[in-house]
């Protein structure tokens, strides 16, 4: 086999800075040093609800995209599509990517052991542990992954370009519903989006790498 392109190596940087990056924001959110800004952008978004009654149900739509049922039926409909049109290795990276994550990021709650916010300032009570965001941190490994691929397939840099852009702009929406709703704090969801994107960069190099070998 020969050696891997740039941009499969690029995946791989790009995925250990972010898992640093988490490390790091994990070590100043144990350390309460995000304990202002979060206290601050929970307070706006309460405030924010309050004025614009519309607001919750929106959020609670964009929600709802990055719930475990979404995103574990979108994940078997993609590895199924993928499957069937002759990329098995895509496919595999796919569930395995989301499959793995979901235990990451379980593991890393319990292990972390963060409340979330009061729920007197959240639109519903949310049961479980707050850091980091399941929602932003499996839409992010989902959506990239999937974009990423997609991507991958198109000679278009406009399309690449779009199918990124739409990639990002899903991860982003759903993280920042979880804020707007009060049901996690704004350094969960950027811890989430961190570690999301890098795991999702990890198993990009690990579809490149696959990819070579066949």
């Amino acid at each position: 086999m020969t050696g891997l392109p740039h941009r499969s190596w690029l995946s791989l940087g790009i995925g250990l800075l972010l898992m640093v990056a988490f490390m790091v924001m994990a070590s100043e959110v144990m350390e309460s040093e995000t304990a202002r800004l979060d206290a601050v952008c929970l307070q706006l978004a309460q405030q924010w609800r309050a004025s614009s009654p519309k607001v919750e149900n929106v959020m609670r739509d964009l929600s709802g995209i990055g719930s475990g049922v979404v995103l574990t039926l979108s994940t078997l409909a993609t590895a199924g599509y993928l499957w069937v049109s002759g990329h098995a290795a895509r496919a595999v990276v796919v569930v395995v990517s989301m499959g793995t994550g979901e235990i990451a990021v379980s593991a890393l709650k319990h292990g972390f052991g963060r409340a979330r916010p009061d729920p007197a300032l959240a639109a519903f009570v949310q049961d479980g542990l707050s850091f980091p965001s399941a929602h932003a941190g499996m839409s992010a490994i989902f959506f990239l992954t999937v974009g990423a691929l997609l991507a991958q397939a198109q000679s278009c840099r406009p399309a690449r370009a779009y199918v990124i852009g739409i990639a990002v702009l899903c991860t982003g929406l759903i993280g920042f519903s979880r804020v707007a709703l009060g049901v996690h704090w704004a350094s969960d969801v950027v811890a989430g989006w961190t570690f999301g994107a890098g795991w999702a960069a990890l198993w990009l190099y690990a579809a490149r790498r696959l990819h070579d070998a066949q």
